[in-house]
């Protein structure tokens, strides 16, 4: 397992992820400009304040579990992901994963604007621990998922966030992982890319890769987890079936993605084609 501490556990070898009583605090500005800091100073008042992102998160996901992190806005799931894909360390407690990790967990991270998509391409694909064979060997497919057309030679700074997202969603799924995170990719994009993506990730999901996947859409999880966790301001409030898990948060169920039927509709055209 990589840690993403020093400190090492043992564990099972059917265990992809560990998360251990996990904090992690950010401090933001209170006094922003040297005026009010040197105020602040003279009346007594701190000049910055802490905030916990994450306050002693605990709990552990099997290899090939599709797991559902939920919560309002602010409640800590994008900083958990980074914890657990390794941006980011805890300031206690410790993450542990087994395997290669892929994933997007921000539009346009990890591209460079002055290169071409054909550059970032390469670049993305070796900062996830693709070798250039591997991404010689995927090229095309990549490019063809992604399908940005002539922009692929242009540089990326010209992109839309949809590009971004063609772009990076492409590359993540064709890495060979162990543990597949998503943080909202399907926000942004067109109709037929969101009915693409989904298509891949339930894909990943059958193939037994673990997948840690981050939504506001009760109908999305529903579809693509068999387990949700919910934080509520850093803390775990959930942990444990989907429709629970929906229910302790107030959501309706009926927030379905508009391309759901869709889908539903390429999977029987698939099993048709498949019967012939």
């Amino acid at each position: 397992m990589a840690a993403s501490t020093t400190a090492s556990t043992t564990a099972s070898a059917t265990t992809s992820i560990v998360v251990d009583n996990v904090s992690k605090t950010f401090r933001y500005q209170a006094h922003p400009t040297l005026k009010k800091v040197l105020q602040g100073k003279l009346r007594g008042q701190s000049t910055s304040e802490t905030f916990k992102a994450l306050d002693g998160v605990s709990f552990e996901v099997q290899q090939g579990e599709s797991i559902g992190l939920m919560g309002l806005n602010g409640s800590g799931k994008s900083t958990l992901l980074k914890l657990v894909s390794g941006v980011m360390r805890p300031d206690q407690g410790q993450v542990l994963t087994r395997g290669r990790i892929s994933g997007l967990i921000a539009t346009g991270a990890g591209f460079h604007n002055e290169l071409t998509g054909r550059d970032n391409i390469y670049m993305n694909a070796a900062m996830l621990g693709m070798s250039k064979e591997e991404t010689d060997a995927k090229f095309d497919d990549i490019a063809a998922f992604a399908d940005v057309g002539r922009f692929l030679d242009t540089p990326v700074g010209n992109y839309s966030s949809g590009m971004f997202a063609r772009l990076g969603f492409s590359v993540a799924v064709h890495v060979d992982c162990d543990i597949f995170i998503a943080d909202e990719v399907l926000a942004v994009g067109d109709r037929p890319f969101k009915r693409k993506c989904l298509k891949r990730m339930k894909q990943i999901r059958e193939s037994g890769i673990t997948m840690f996947y981050v939504s506001h859409s009760a109908g999305s999880v529903k579809r693509m987890c068999d387990r949700a966790i919910v934080l509520e301001k850093g803390r775990v409030g959930f942990d444990g079936d989907v429709d629970e898990a929906i229910k302790f948060l107030h959501y309706d169920g009926d927030d379905e993605e508009p391309d759901g039927e869709e889908l539903e509709e390429d999977e029987r055209d698939d099993a048709l084609a498949n019967d012939i």
